[in-house]
């Protein structure tokens, strides 16, 4: 699991202050935690901190409800056994896509407590599927029987890069009717709480290394394939953001010299020739209307031989991508995400050639390469992550 906090847009001080290193070690003990009730003394050997320190953060967690403790006996000697209060700290993960809304409550112990997914119409405004994500939130809370006091912060995610400097949506985005909206402050003036936004493909890659299979790895890219093609980067443990939070735009990276002029105003980058608008367009020629993920889905499961060869084509462009990231990071994992997970090897083969042809071999050979196992909830559980890495989690009760 991700082990550094990170200081996000709303700001948690300097990040080498006091009293950044006390929460900083606060969420090493909960994260620790998440694996199942320890000892004291086992938590300070699997956390490097001293067992003053690890005494003291457990005193305030259990002042704040995080923990609770009881008597244990450990190698023949009494003992303090430490465990969650799971449901003491709920965090709300909330994805906007394209045309979905999906929302999730989610305890410390990374355990779902309600889920609901919705359609939302092509071209949505932003205070309009807020209104909705709330109305969503309501329901939730009622069905999971969670107080809206429980809730320690929102993370929410959308298709698109936004400046960390200000919050807002810059251009670039799938949901262009967002650019220059400030979904920061309007998320957290709706719903009276903490509030960490991030994009969503950022949101991927936490989740891979919290909810998901990837949580002992370092340096990992996570790209979702979609209407968009956008990486999330873990390196070195923590989630890179660059100068200003925008990073990951693989999918506008060129492909195609003389391509087709993409949204961002380039020409001939892999969004023109590997998102799933470009697919759905390509296998719906003489068809009423373009074809969505899903039914790109079902035709390659079927065999169809123009949705192969759309996918093949698809694939062996992002892998071309990919190879120039890999080459520069050096990852341990790459996982593909989005709409298209389902279609496993059909999608990775292809994929994997390109990155195989145009990686420097040794690292070619050495990243593994892998579909996501959290399938279309990777967002939104990563927002959820989201809080749990940067709400003060222990000052919440």
């Amino acid at each position: 699991m991700v082990s550094t906090l990170r200081s996000t847009m709303n700001g948690t001080g300097n990040p080498g202050s006091q009293s950044a290193l006390r929460k900083l070690n606060e969420q090493r003990i909960v994260e620790t935690l998440t694996s199942g009730p320890a000892t004291q003394a086992e938590l300070a050997r699997q956390t490097g901190l001293s067992t003053a320190t690890v005494s003291n953060i457990v005193k305030v967690l259990q002042d704040a409800n995080v923990v609770a403790t009881e008597p244990t006996t450990s190698s023949g000697r009494r003992a303090l056994r430490v465990r969650l209060n799971s449901n003491s700290a709920v965090a709300v993960g909330i994805d906007f896509g394209r045309r979905h809304l999906r929302v999730v409550l989610a305890n410390l112990a990374y355990e779902v407590l309600a889920e609901e997914s919705m359609s939302l119409p092509l071209g949505h405004r932003a205070d309009v599927s807020i209104s909705a994500a709330v109305e969503v939130l309501d329901r939730l809370l009622l069905e999971a029987g969670v107080r809206r006091e429980d809730i320690v912060g929102v993370g929410a995610g959308i298709p698109g890069p936004i400046d960390h400097r200000s919050g807002t949506v810059v251009q670039g985005a799938i949901l262009p009717e967002w650019v220059g909206f400030h979904i920061l402050a309007r998320l957290e003036d709706r719903l009276a709480l903490p509030v960490f936004v991030d994009n969503d493909a950022n949101l991927g890659a936490l989740s891979e290394v919290t909810w998901g299979p990837h949580s002992g790895v370092g340096n990992l890219v996570f790209v979702k394939i979609g209407s968009g093609i956008g990486a999330g980067l873990i390196l070195n443990g923590a989630p890179f953001y660059g100068h200003v939070g925008i990073t990951g735009e693989i999918g506008h990276a060129t492909i195609a010299e003389h391509g087709l002029v993409c949204r961002c105003g380039n020409r001939g980058c892999l969004e023109t020739v590997a998102s799933t608008t470009i697919m759905g367009e390509l296998l719906g020629r003489g068809e009423p209307e373009p074809l969505g993920p899903d039914e790109i889905v079902r035709r390659a499961r079927a065999g169809s031989a123009a949705a192969l060869r759309v996918l093949d084509d698809a694939g062996l462009a992002v892998g071309r991508a990919l190879a120039a990231v890999a080459n520069l990071i050096n990852p341990e994992v790459i996982v593909i995400g989005g709409p298209l997970a389902d279609l496993g090897e059909q999608l990775l083969d292809p994929i994997r050639r390109g990155l195989l042809r145009h990686a420097v071999p040794v690292i070619g050979e050495t990243t593994a390469l892998t579909m996501s196992a959290l399938g279309a909830r990777a967002e939104v559980l990563g927002a959820a992550a989201l809080v749990f890495q940067n709400a003060d989690i222990a000052h919440h009760a």
